[in-house]
């Protein structure tokens, strides 16, 4: 796997802007020809330095919604223990985000559901009845000041 040069990043930069953005663009913008930079891209999604592109949804014009923060620790944190969480996790659709960290929890959870009541619904019926569950902590997204999926590349 090679390094990225500053092309690269600046390649990477305006796909995270906009995925969209078709290689002749963004040679225009570098001051490249197309043939180079579509070369660059295809490397960079080869090497795994791009996983994939997404529309990201403005939930609010689809549906009502609301988001959770779970913190969710576990009674014993033995390997296979934390593997079977992270399976059952994976298998959850109102679970957006799911973070192994260090600290008084063991993992950080992204819920969205509907509303209040489908967050109790979640929790009682599908985290509480998980093997190992220490404790549930929730906190619930008031305002979203701000959401950048952009990755600060240096």
């Amino acid at each position: 796997m090679e390094r990225l040069d500053d092309i690269d990043r600046q390649i990477l930069r305006i796909l995270e802007k906009d995925a969209k953005t078709v290689a002749k663009s963004i040679a225009d913008q570098l001051g490249l020809t197309k043939t180079p930079v579509y070369e660059r891209i295809k490397r960079l999604e080869n090497e795994g330095f791009i996983k994939n592109y997404k529309a990201i949804l403005d939930t609010s014009k689809i549906e009502r919604s609301i988001t959770v923060f779970s913190f969710v620790s576990l009674e014993a944190q033995k390997g296979r223990l934390i593997d079977d969480f992270l399976e059952n996790v994976a298998l959850f659709n109102e679970v957006t985000e799911c973070y192994v960290v260090g600290g008084e929890f063991d993992f950080l959870l992204k819920v969205t559901v509907k509303n209040l009541d489908a967050y109790y619904e979640f929790a009682k019926t599908r985290i509480a009845t998980l093997p190992n569950i220490g404790a549930v902590k929730s906190a619930f997204v008031l305002n979203e000041a701000k959401n950048s999926q952009h990755f600060p590349l240096l």
